[in-house]
């Protein structure tokens, strides 16, 4: 994570809001904002050493690396071309993928068809975002609630016994996305529609634009059925569940699905008060934070869960 802290009092002092205005409509208490010169390829690089360097990993062993992420360094190149060359992953096939706060889990799912299929047998999967670079620092009902930050994990293929003793794989995923919705979360300018020019660049049109009402509504109802339809495929229920690691947006929405699977707040991973919402890197920064805690433990059942623009939803189940 960056290591600038922006706070909801630091916040009130650039728009009109307040720490008691925020927390209560999203739970976030503060945010991380990168610095003018540390890209999003900067921050998916070093989530991807301390990975590797956690799961004992040789450079030269990855052999697929996938970025997701809607804060790309540049159009072009992929982001994840410019980690393997900062990382020195030089046997990498690189891309990146992009669907918005359900990016990880899109990339893990891509991940495991290459791993299944045979043609590789170690993977990076990145979660990086600078949201900072798509935020309208003047309105208040965006700005509170993004930061920035990445988390990695590195996935390989299984030996058998690994198989036989069902621990540390994912069981399932499951993926969906919705057209008709584009128009709820977006950045709708600098693109091939709208490119930025000296007349439309005052309306920062590429920015973050967001229905919020609807956003949520949508968000909860596709979160829990993407949870419920990964559950079915893996063979359990709600009551199998060790913890849920949720795609850390709002307060009331993790709520909402912890109370619809019937989980108890104890089973399901926040860290959003202190980090706000940094889109792809959610689930892979909280699933970390929440093993070095002591909440994750060998043979556990995790369910990892997410919604984004697009509009898109996915969900895991990990046996770690």
């Amino acid at each position: 994570m960056p290591a600038k802290v922006l706070t909801n009092e630091d916040l009130s002092k650039m728009v009109d809001t307040s720490d008691e205005w925020i927390t209560t409509r999203t739970g976030i208490k503060e945010r991380r904002i990168a610095a003018p010169d540390e890209a999003t390829s900067d921050m998916a690089a070093e989530a991807a050493r301390r990975a590797m360097r956690d799961a004992g990993v040789k450079t030269e062993e990855i052999q697929l690396i996938i970025v997701a992420t809607v804060t790309s360094d540049m159009a072009f190149p992929s982001t994840a071309c410019i980690v393997q060359k900062k990382i020195g992953a030089s046997n990498a096939v690189c891309f990146d993928v992009s669907a918005a706060c359900s990016g990880f889990l899109y990339a893990l799912q891509v991940a495991r068809h290459f791993i299944n299929t045979g043609n590789r047998t170690t993977a990076l999967v990145i979660g990086a975002e600078k949201l900072s670079s798509l935020v309208n620092w003047k309105d208040r009902n965006t700005c509170v609630l993004f930061g920035d930050g990445a988390g990695a994990v590195v996935i390989r293929k299984a030996c058998e016994k690994e198989v036989t003793d069902a621990q540390g794989r994912v069981l399932s995923t499951v993926m969906g996305s919705d057209g008709n919705l584009v128009d709820l979360l977006k950045v709708p300018g600098g693109g091939s529609a709208c490119p930025l020019t000296a007349e439309n660049i005052v309306e920062r049109p590429n920015t973050i634009h967001m229905e919020g009402r609807e956003t949520f509504k949508h968000a909860v109802t596709r979160m829990l059925e993407a949870s419920q339809q990964a559950l079915e495929i893996a063979g359990l229920t709600a009551a199998d569940v060790s913890l849920v690691i949720p795609h850390q947006a709002n307060a009331r929405i993790i709520g909402a699905i912890a109370e619809r699977l019937n989980l108890p707040n104890e089973k399901v991973f926040m860290n959003l008060d202190k980090y706000g919402n940094t889109s792809a890197a959610t689930i892979p920064v909280a699933l970390d934070e929440a093993r070095r805690a002591g909440l994750i433990h060998k043979g556990d059942v995790i369910l990892l869960v997410a919604f984004g623009g697009g509009f898109t939803w996915a969900s895991s189940v990990i046996r770690w």
